[in-house]
């Protein structure tokens, strides 16, 4: 079979014959004389696209032959026009393309050694074998970008011969035998591979290294690259942009009111605690030698219906129930008697009112879906 994609990555249309068609597990697998479609391969997922009015779902390589996962099926020996999914095959062009030039840079700079590769539908994933620092983060993707925009020599792809390949660096994650196809972008990479490139760096456009993470001994690095990286910093610019208008600052100052805004914050919270504290020891003084307790309070989170169950439990002599919620989206609560067994108690209240909950044998919290009046009459 001719590989088209191998002489000519840029090609989206070509003429074919059909060699074979057989009902396959997921639709109907053509095999063509020659192809223009990339199979899955090498970390580079599959293009897709059309053989005449027929779509290709799917392409993958099988005992050395390229096979086309249609939805319909072609007859053997019928002439078939085809058109790759262009958008879809240069964005990952892209994508594989700024992988290797981020790789190639990583171990030329750092010794870093590529042990992983994932191509993926939202993000490039790369794990190496060693720690980076931040400043060495920052440092990979500025020289990235300058390569790019600046060295943009032609990709050169050669089929060396074994003599020839003894004396070539490039890198590889296995031993290769038979023939093997180098990529070399010149100054960033050079590498063993099968996948398809661009003709030139410029064409990956842009490199957006996003995070980078401990992986085993080294780390695992997100990015994006050409198109999908003008996507994520135009949606990031649209974010940053609608919460420079929600707290009336410069586009390059909402991290600094961000944190206003969350210190302001923490001085509310410490204040509404300490409201919340004094509300919950009047209410452990009201119902002190009251013995067995129901309370409601609007408007607490679990931890401080957990506060007040606990300042009153105390005092009250008694098992102390405390829920707070409302009878259109149910309650939460607390429940909780000091040296006491309120397992078999707290099993038939989420039995009764649609509760799920749980904790330690003297103190459980959880929430119902139930109305206020169906809990006061399961408590009577």
């Amino acid at each position: 079979m001719e590989k088209l994609y191998e002489q000519d990555p840029f090609l989206v249309k070509f003429e074919a014959t059909v060699v074979s068609c057989v009902k396959g597990k997921k639709g109907f697998d053509v095999i063509l004389d020659r192809t223009a479609f990339y199979p899955e391969g090498g970390g580079q997922p599959y293009d897709t696209g059309k053989l005449g009015d027929v779509k290709v779902l799917e392409v993958h390589s099988r005992e050395g032959e390229i096979v086309h996962t249609c939805n319909h099926p072609l007859g053997e020996g019928t002439a078939v026009t085809g058109v790759i999914d262009w958008d879809r095959r240069f964005d990952l062009m892209q994508q594989h393309s700024g992988e290797h030039i981020v790789s190639g840079l990583a171990h030329y700079l750092w010794g870093c050694e590529n042990v992983g590769f994932h191509l993926g539908a939202e993000v490039v994933t790369i794990d190496f074998d060693r720690p980076l620092t931040e400043k060495q983060f920052a440092t990979l993707e500025e020289t990235a970008n300058w390569h790019l925009w600046q060295i943009n020599l032609p990709v050169n792809i050669t089929y060396p011969s074994p003599e020839a390949l003894e004396h070539i660096h490039y890198r590889s994650k296995k031993e290769l035998t038979g023939q093997v196809r180098i990529v070399e972008f010149p100054g960033a990479d050079c590498c063993a591979c099968c996948g398809t490139h661009v003709t030139y760096p410029a064409q990956v456009g842009l490199v957006k290294l996003l995070s980078m993470e401990k992986f085993r001994e080294g780390v695992r690095i997100e990015l994006v690259c050409g198109g999908r990286a003008f996507r994520y910093l135009s949606r990031a610019a649209e974010q940053n942009s609608q919460v420079s208008n929600f707290l009336s600052a410069k586009v390059f100052e909402t991290a600094g009111a961000v944190a206003k805004l969350l210190s302001k914050n923490e001085s509310l919270k410490a204040r509404l605690m300490a409201l919340e504290e004094d509300r919950f020891a009047a209410l452990a003084e009201q119902y002190a030698g009251a013995g067995d307790v129901l309370l409601f309070e609007d408007g607490l989170s679990p931890d401080s219906l957990r506060r007040l169950c606990d300042a009153v439990l105390h005092t009250c002599g008694g098992r102390c129930a405390c829920f707070s919620g409302t009878d259109g989206w149910g309650y939460k609560y607390a429940v909780g008697q000091l040296g006491g067994d309120l397992r078999s108690f707290v099993k038939e209240l989420n039995n009764t009112l649609s509760g799920r909950g749980g904790g330690k044998p003297d103190f459980v919290q959880g929430g119902v879906q139930a109305k206020r009046g169906e809990i006061e009459r399961f408590f009577q």
